[in-house]
Formats: C-alpha cells, sequence, structure tokens
C-alpha cells in the first residue's frame, strides 16, 4: 500500500512517525476480496489472516514478503527505526508481551512462565519467571544480565546511548536476580502501569550493553537472536533481508524454512504481485481492485469479462474475419493486423489476470486513525471557537463513509483519540465537543468575531499606512498578553459554578440567534460583483475564499479573547462532564498553550469544491477567514487530497475559507506538520496498547524553551492544557487498570474539548496474500506468530518468489 505503514511492535517508540497514508481509491465494493472460504467481512479489532491449524501446513517453504526499503536499521529503539525494523524483529527477538486482535497485551510462553506485580509498597516490584527453555541463539539462557543490560541502555542516564524515547525505563530504580537464574525482580522508584510495555523487543547484552554495539553494531546485523528465526543475510543491493529457522528454537518449529522480506516500493506492488516475486504484500485499493476482478475474469461461456476482447461481440467477431479475409486486400490486411494485435493484447492481460488469481485480499483496519489537525500556535486556530467551529462544520461521518464503506468495511468514526474500537479503555467521548452543527459553528465564528461583513470592513483606527497597522498589531499583542496574565477563574468566568453554567445555555442560544440574524443581514449588503469570484488554481495551491497567493500574513498574531469565550467554555465543560462523569472543571481558553502520515482514502477525481458565494465568506477587520490546508503533493497522494476538497466544502459551507497548499511528499511531515507550517493538515496516529505512556507526548501542553520557542514533544497541533497533562501523569502511575483508564477516558473528553485533533475515521488495511497462505494477511492489532504461517499441505502455489515452496 502507498503509505508509510503502521508499525506494529514498536508503536511505542516510534510514535513520533505520523503515518501519511497514499493511495487511490477507484473501486467499488470489494466483494471478491475476502480470503477464499466466504470469510465475513472483519469487525474493527478482527483479523483476516485465514487461520489454520498447524498440521494442514505444508513443511520446508519459503515466503516472500513486501517491505518498503530495507531497514536502516535492525534497533527497533532508534530514531530512524521503522516498519520494516518491526516486522523482521518480530520474528527474531523476544515480545514478552505480544498484543491480542484486541489491542491488549499477552503473556508469552514461550519466553515467560509468569510475570505480574507482586509488591506496590513501598514500592513496585514486578517478578518476572522466564521459561527455563529460553536461549540466545549462541545457548546462552535469557536472564537478569539481558534486562539491566537494556535497562541502562534506555533509561536516559547515559548520553552515549542513541535511543529514540526512554519511557518506563527512567523509572526503574534497580534490576535483580530472583531466587535463580530464572527469575528477574524489576524494582520502580514510581509506580507505572505500562510495565508490559518494557523489554519488547528484548535485545541480548551484547548489543545494548555498550553503546557502540548499540548505536552501530545492531544497525546492520544481529548475531545474538531469541526467535523462532534468526538473520540470514542482509542484501541491500537485492533489497532483501532473509531469514532463516533457527535450530535453538525451543517453541513450535516454523512451517517455514525461510521468510524473505523484500523492498518493493508500494506503487510498485501491483506489478510484483502479477510477476509473482512477492507472496505477501500491503496493497493500495486499486491493487486490491485488480486482484478483485481477476477472480472474475472469465464469463460462464469462457469469455473475458473484462479487458481487451471484453467488448467483442460474436457478430463483430465475425464481420472481422470476414473482413481478414475478403477481397479487399488493403482492408484485410489492416484488419488481420488489427487481430494478431488484439490477440496479443487479450493474451498478455489473460496471462496478468491468471497470475493475480493466485492472490486473495485480506482486509481489516489498521490500529490508526486518521486526524483533521489544527494548528493552534497563532492565527484563527489560536482561538479555541474558531477551531470548535471548524470541528462542528465536519460531517465525520460522511468522511468515514466515503473512505470505508467502498472497501466493505466498519465505517464508525472513532469516538477517541487514546484507543480504537474494541480496546478495553475506549470510550466515545466525542460528545465533549458535538457533532456537526452548521448554526453552531457560525455562532460560534461569529462569538469570536467573525462575521460576513468583517472580510470588507476596515479597522476602527482611522490612521493611514503602516502607523495604522502598527497601532492595531500593537494592541492585538497587548490584548493577547493580558489575556494570558489573567487568572484562570477570571479568564473563563469561574466556568465551574452551576450558575455559570446555566447562563452559558442561555449565552449559546443567544450567540446563536444573533449570529444568524447578522448573516442574513450581511449576506443582502455583501458586494454583489464578489459572487462571480472564482477559485484561483496554481501549481501546488488551491485557493477558497477571498485570499490570494503572497497575501497571507506570514506570520499571524494570536487573536484577543472575546467576552463571551467563558459563555463557550462553560458550554463545552457541560458536554466534558456528560461525557466523563465528573464535575464540570475550567478548561478554558487560558488552559490552553497560545503557542506553538501512511492515511486517507476518499473516491478518486473528487471534484474540488466551488468557491463560496462572496455573501457567505466571514472576515475580520477586513481580512478573510482563510486557513491553509497543507496535503502532500505525490502522485500517490490524490485520495488524501480528495478528502481535503471535501473537508474544505464542508467549512465553506459556514464561511471559513480554506487555501489547499500542495507541498512534496517527502517534506510533507518534516518540514510542515512537525515545524508547524500549517493551519490546517491531515495524519494519522497508530493506536497503542499503553495510551498513558504513549499519548501523554502526543497531547502535552507545549512548553517555552529559553530561546522562546516551544517544546512540542509530538503534540504538533500545539494545543494542551495543564489538566490534561495531569490526567496522564495520574494514569501511567495508576496500577488499578479500572481507575487508570477511568482517568484516561476524562484526558480524552478534554482533548476533544479543545479541538485541536478531530479523528476521521480508522484506517484500511488490505493485504494481498497467496490464496495457499495461512495465518497471514491483516493482522489488525495482533503481532503476527511467525511459526505458525505457512503453506496449505502439498504443493505450494509455485510463485518465483518461492523456489523453496513444496514439502520437504
Amino acid at each position: 500500500m502507498a503509505h508509510l505503514g503502521v508499525p506494529r511492535g514498536t508503536a511505542r517508540q516510534r510514535r513520533s512517525v505520523a503515518l501519511l497514508a497514499t493511495g487511490v481509491l477507484t473501486i467499488p465494493a470489494l466483494a471478491g476480496c475476502s480470503s477464499d472460504g466466504g470469510g465475513r467481512v472483519p469487525v474493527a479489532m478482527g483479523q483476516d489472516i485465514a487461520p489454520a491449524a498447524r498440521d494442514r501446513l505444508a513443511d520446508g517453504s519459503t515466503l516472500t514478503w513486501a517491505i518498503d526499503a530495507v531497514p536502516a536499521t535492525l534497533n527497533a529503539f532508534q530514531a530512524d527505526a521503522d516498519g520494516a525494523t518491526t516486522r523482521i524483529t518480530g520474528a527474531l527477538l523476544p515480545t514478552l508481551f505480544p498484543l491480542d486482535e484486541r489491542g491488549e497485551p499477552r503473556l508469552d510462553p514461550d519466553y515467560l512462565e509468569s510475570a505480574k506485580v507482586i509488591e506496590r509498597e513501598p514500592k513496585q516490584v514486578v517478578l518476572y519467571k522466564l521459561n527455563q527453555r529460553a536461549v540466545w541463539s549462541d545457548g546462552r539462557e535469557i536472564g537478569a544480565p539481558d534486562f539491566v543490560a537494556q535497562w541502562r541502555a534506555l533509561s536516559g542516564k547515559d548520553s552515549a546511548f542513541w535511543t529514540a524515547r526512554n519511557a518506563g525505563y527512567e523509572r526503574i530504580e534497580k534490576i535483580e536476580r530472583g531466587k535463580d537464574d530464572l527469575q528477574v525482580r524489576v524494582t520502580f522508584s514510581k509506580p507505572y502501569a505500562d510495565w508490559r510495555g518494557l523489554f519488547s523487543p528484548l535485545y541480548p547484552k551484547e548489543v545494548t550493553g555498550a553503546a557502540g554495539t548499540f548505536n552501530d553494531g545492531a544497525r546492520t546485523t544481529l548475531k545474538n537472536t531469541a526467535g523462532p528465526f534468526r538473520l540470514g543475510s542482509v542484501d541491500k543491493d537485492k533489497g532483501t533481508v532473509t531469514l532463516v529457522r533457527d535450530p535453538r528454537w525451543w517453541g513450535d518449529r516454523p512451517k517455514l524454512e525461510s521468510l524473505v522480506f523484500r523492498a518493493v516500493k508500494p506503487e510498485d506492488r501491483a506489478d510484483a504481485l502479477t510477476e509473482g516475486s512477492v507472496d505477501v504484500a500491503d496493497v493500495d485499493p486499486a491493487a486490491a481492485h485488480s486482484v478483485a476482478q481477476a477472480a472474475r475474469y472469465r464469463t460462464g461461456n469462457g469469455q473475458p469479462a473484462h479487458g481487451p476482447g471484453a467488448d467483442i461481440t460474436p457478430a463483430a467477431a465475425l464481420r472481422s474475419w470476414a473482413v481478414a479475409h475478403g477481397s479487399d486486400e488493403k482492408a484485410a490486411e489492416a484488419a488481420q493486423k488489427a487481430r494478431a494485435e488484439n490477440r496479443e493484447a487479450v493474451a498478455a492481460y489473460a496471462a496478468e489476470q491468471k497470475a493475480l488469481n493466485r492472490f486473495a485480499v485480506r482486509r481489516s483496519l489498521e490500529p490508526a486513525y486518521t486526524q483533521l489537525a489544527l494548528n493552534g500556535e497563532s492565527g484563527p486556530l489560536s482561538d479555541e471557537r474558531v477551531r470548535r467551529a471548524v470541528a462542528r462544520a465536519l460531517d465525520r461521518q460522511e468522511l468515514a463513509d466515503a473512505v470505508l464503506k467502498p472497501l466493505g468495511l466498519a465505517a464508525k468514526p472513532p469516538g477517541s483519540h487514546l484507543a480504537l474500537a474494541g480496546q478495553p479503555v475506549y470510550k466515545d467521548a466525542s460528545g465533549a465537543l458535538g457533532d456537526q452543527d452548521a448554526k453552531e459553528a457560525r455562532a460560534l465564528l461569529a462569538d469570536a468575531g467573525w462575521t460576513t461583513g468583517g472580510a470588507v470592513q476596515k479597522p476602527g483606527d482611522t490612521k493611514a499606512g503602516s502607523e495604522a497597522d502598527k497601532k492595531t498589531d500593537e494592541k492585538t499583542d497587548g490584548d493577547a498578553e493580558d489575556a494570558g496574565k489573567k487568572p484562570a477563574d477570571e479568564a473563563t468566568g469561574k466556568a465551574a459554578d452551576q450558575d455559570k453554567d446555566e447562563a452559558a445555555d442561555k449565552a449559546g442560544k443567544d450567540t446563536g440567534a444573533t449570529a444568524d440574524k447578522a448573516a442574513d443581514k450581511d449576506a443582502k449588503a455583501a458586494d454583489k460583483d464578489e459572487k462571480d469570484d472564482k477559485a484561483s488554481r496554481d501549481e501546488g495551491l488551491y485557493i477558497v475564499g477571498d485570499e490570494k497567493p503572497g497575501d497571507r500574513d506570514p506570520a499571524p498574531r494570536a487573536l484577543a479573547t472575546a467576552p463571551a469565550a467563558a459563555a463557550q467554555s462553560a458550554a463545552v465543560l457541560r458536554q466534558v462532564a456528560a461525557v466523563t462523569g465528573e464535575g464540570a472543571t475550567r478548561v478554558g481558553t487560558q488552559d490552553k498553550q497560545p503557542g506553538g502520515a501512511p492515511g486517507a482514502y476518499a473516491p478518486q477525481g473528487t471534484a474540488a469544491p466551488a468557491p463560496a458565494p462572496a455573501s457567505n465568506r466571514l472576515g475580520k477587520d477586513g481580512k478573510p477567514l482563510t486557513l491553509r490546508f497543507v496535503l502532500p503533493s505525490g502522485p500517490g497522494s490524490q485520495s488524501l487530497r480528495g478528502v481535503g476538497e471535501k473537508i474544505v466544502a464542508m467549512l465553506d459551507a459556514v464561511g471559513i475559507g480554506a487555501q489547499i497548499t500542495k507541498v512534496s511528499d517527502e517534506s510533507y511531515f518534516k518540514d510542515h506538520i512537525a515545524s508547524g507550517d500549517y493551519d490546517m493538515a491531515l495524519y494519522s496516529w497508530p493506536a497503542t496498547a499503553y495510551p498513558a505512556t504513549d499519548g501523554r507526548p502526543v497531547f502535552a501542553k507545549p512548553e517555552a524553551a529559553t530561546d522562546g520557542s516551544l517544546l512540542v514533544e509530538q503534540n504538533y497541533t500545539r494545543i494542551g492544557s495543564d489538566h490534561i497533562d495531569q490526567l496522564f501523569d495520574r494514569a501511567v502511575s495508576e496500577l488499578d487498570a479500572k481507575t487508570s483508564g477511568d482517568l484516561l477516558k476524562q484526558a480524552d473528553a478534554r482533548i476533544w474539548a479543545a479541538a485541536g485533533s478531530i479523528p476521521l475515521y480508522q484506517r484500511p488495511q488490505l493485504v494481498a496474500v497467496d490464496k495457499k497462505l495461512r495465518n497471514v494477511g491483516a493482522f489488525g492489532f495482533a503481532s503476527p506468530r511467525y511459526q505458525d504461517i505457512g503453506f496449505l499441505g502439498g504443493q505450494a502455489a509455485g510463485s518465483t518468489a518461492s523456489p523453496a515452496k513444496g514439502t520437504k
């Protein structure tokens, strides 16, 4: 599939890699894409892997699995580890608690007899009892020295180790040998709820014991492993990583003799399937459609159902034969040539369809959601009312339907930022923000000062030129600074008070009515000539609204908070309380920090939205409300832009202009999302089994650095609050699972209320798999069990990718 894949086992280490999904959706429902056997369409967190008992599988085959590229490193804890790193190390190294299909960690008996918290006071102590048969490939038993070395490498105390993160390891106080060599006793300095996520994958002490081997030695090879497979070879010239059975493996013997990971670019996957050079490949919907069509190539009478020759009727064929054998030599020569070319085309297409018919498409939903990110660092979106208006303008169900229904997948928009449907801590907290409501969106915008007349009105200061601009800028900056100095209670109007909540209800209703009247009046007064305005198109640029290239303020300032902000905050807080069951405590504008990319699919050819009528455009002080919507420009990103254009049309309906700026796929995340050079963007986050640990850096309140910049961790929307941070801190230190989950649900409700990230839909997962393969495909949340993957007994499908297939 043309996207950055979702790292499965290292979602915890690689949360910093957002998932930019591309690919082209050109297909109707994939009715023929289920695994053979007529299985049901997977549910939200289900698998589609064509399960089979081990005794039905052949022994001694080779499987070739497509990856995007040979990984830059085999050290999963380094910053440039990727999905290929995860896939490969999952077959080579211990994962103590692999995930099941609901995203819950489950103890792996191949490595552990037990692991549990044995003490809570005065400090948390976890005792691991190792499987007595568990050894490294050099014969040394897995034990406490490996745990100690990995802890020291990842604790963050020694800067010589180049690690991506140290979450959880920094809380460990000491690691000791238990009663015998098979017991490892880990003592924490502070309670840590997500302790099951530690030591996975577990590296041998030969890798983690010294900075040199950790930083460089494990990048290209792993000499000592402890999985069903060991590393055979890495050939960067051929783009392959070959794994072979480990003779020291003590668990179930792998059914495959070897496992080859082959680098195939996402856009080349369909060709690789046709050529037979891979057996398993993540594919985009277009390639999935090709596989589905191949199963329906021949009709009942043997004629092609599609492709060359499909539209030739018996009568047309007879006429063609007659001309080719007729007395008109010139016409006969032309007809014979055309018939020969057609036969060649039909034969080539038939061969392609026969090759693709060897595959089935297994499908599920990835453990990742696509979101609309709103950058709250500056400009209109620094005002939470504008962000809420954007959110209330979106029809999330329509977007989810467009993406997932054509694939036959569940299309319910995610209700949580921290979990997906099926996970234990999942709860739909979207009610903290509210559903689509265009009237409410317009009321929020009017309350923030954005009106239809504002786009043509000039600032109140009558002085001309730069002096007036300077005075206006100074006043805006001063108001914003004063607002930041006000106590939280004053800034929110003591929103927690019940009387204020009731007043907020009334204020919200009055605001909506006033806004509607103002909109009608301004619509009639708008300049009639503006109705003929067209959205200008530029290379890399699509604009909706009044703003033209170059008009945008390169460094917009935060807007001062309007007097009715307290009423809006109180109304949202009541929604938060209804979702979480808490009392409504303050989450007003002063709780927000004023400072501070694998997935989307949409039908190909989605038309760009028409520009808004002049009467619908909102503005303030003569400037239109236009947001910069940054999207990737690559050939595989058409679908992402299609989703973006749907969003533009929804915003346009409430008077928000949008400016789509296309940038290269390579720079999209690094140079725009991570650096904050955008107002709106689409990218995805992987879900995780450990949201208390992994969610905090994504939604943490940015902090000011000494140089005046913001430290945002992974919170690329630059929107957060102290309260959200505190809820995460409490959740990660709470050893009672229910209490920790309740705290996370409360945090999620406040993340919704802040309206910085709007989850739209869960990403589809489409995997083309040889029909004779079992226990592999669309895994969803679950970790693959590599030793159980294999071909059905007897001769395998016989692709050129698998020369060793067959029963040994």
